[in-house]
C-alpha cells in the first residue's frame, strides 16, 4: 500500500489549527509568540530543504557526500549543545564533538554491519536517517547532562571542595554530580521506552508502517533503534563529561570561567 501524499493545501489546513496554542500563549502572557512562530516557519523552510537535499543525496548514494554531511550533522549538534547548556563553546566544542563523531560513528558501523548487514555501510538511507535519529537523542540528553552536571558543581561548590579536602580524587568528589546528571539525561528515554506500544506508537514504526512495511518488521526495527540511541545517549553524555574534565578544571581542581 503506498502513503498517501500530503498536498500543500492539505498542511495549510491543517496549520490553522496552530491559532489554539497562538491563543494560549495570547492568554497567559507567555512572550513567546515570536519565537513559536519563528521556529515553526524555519521548521518548514528547514525540512523542505533537507527533502530536496536527500532526495539528491539518496539518489547519488556517495560515501564521501554521506560521511560529510554525517560530520555537518555532528557539528552542528555539537554547536547546538554546548549553546544550549549554556556554557562558553571554546571549553566544551573538543569533548562535545569527539564523543558525538566516535560514538555515533561507531554504532552506526555497528548497526550497518551486524544488524541490518547491508554491503554499503556508508548507505546514505542508514548513515543520514539512523545518525540523525542518533545525533538528535545525544543532543538532547547531552544538554541536559552537560547542563546538570557543571550548575550542579556550581551550586554545591562546598561539597565538592569538601570531598577534595578531605582526600578524594577529582573523580571520587565529582562522582555524586556524575550520577546525577547521568541519571537526568536518561531518565526520559528509560520512562519512553517503558511505554512505548502501549501509551504511544513510535515515530519511526508510524512512518515505516504507513510506507506498508510489516508491523512486525516496524516493530524490530523500532525495538533495533531505541537499543542504538539509548547506548548513544548514555555513551556519548559520559564521555562529553569525563573530556570536558580536562578542558575545563585546572590543576587545583578548580573549574575555570565556564558559564556564559
Amino acid at each position: 500500500m503506498n502513503t498517501p501524499d500530503i498536498t500543500i493545501v492539505s498542511l495549510l489546513i491543517l496549520a490553522i489549527l496552530l491559532i489554539i496554542p497562538l491563543v494560549i500563549i495570547h492568554l497567559f502572557k507567555l512572550k513567546l509568540t515570536f519565537s513559536f512562530l519563528f521556529s515553526i516557519l524555519r521548521m518548514a523552510a528547514q525540512l523542505f530543504l533537507i527533502g530536496i537535499f536527500l532526495k539528491y543525496l539518496f539518489l547519488w548514494n556517495n560515501p564521501f557526500l554521506n560521511v560529510l554531511w554525517f560530520i555537518i550533522m555532528i557539528i552542528v549538534a555539537g554547536l547546538t549543545t554546548t549553546s544550549k547548556a549554556e556554557l562558553k563553546i571554546k571549553y566544551f566544542i573538543t569533548p562535545v564533538l569527539s564523543s558525538l563523531i566516535f560514538v555515533n560513528l561507531a554504532l552506526i558501523l555497528y548497526f550497518n554491519t551486524f544488524v541490518v548487514r547491508i554491503e554499503n555501510l556508508f548507505d546514505a538511507r542508514f548513515i543520514v536517517v539512523l545518525g540523525g535519529m542518533l545525533l538528535g537523542n545525544s543532543l538532547r540528553s547531552n544538554i541536559i547532562g552537560l547542563n546538570t552536571f557543571f550548575y550542579s558543581i556550581r551550586n554545591f561548590k562546598e561539597k565538592y571542595l569538601y570531598a577534595l579536602g578531605n582526600g578524594a580524587n577529582q573523580i571520587e568528589a565529582l562522582m555524586p554530580f556524575f550520577t546525577t546528571a547521568i541519571k537526568s539525561a536518561i531518565q526520559p528515554t528509560i520512562a519512553t521506552m517503558a511505554t512505548m506500544g502501549i501509551v504511544s506508537l513510535p515515530g519511526m514504526m508510524t512512518g515505516q508502517i504507513l510506507g506498508g512495511s510489516s508491523p512486525l518488521t516496524a516493530i524490530k526495527y523500532q525495538i533495533a533503534i531505541m537499543i542504538a540511541i539509548f547506548v548513544s545517549i548514555t555513551l556519548s553524555l559520559t564521555l562529553s563529561l569525563l573530556l570536558s574534565i580536562r578542558f575545563t578544571f585546572n590543576k587545583a581542581g578548580i573549574y575555570r570561567d565556564i558559564f556564559k
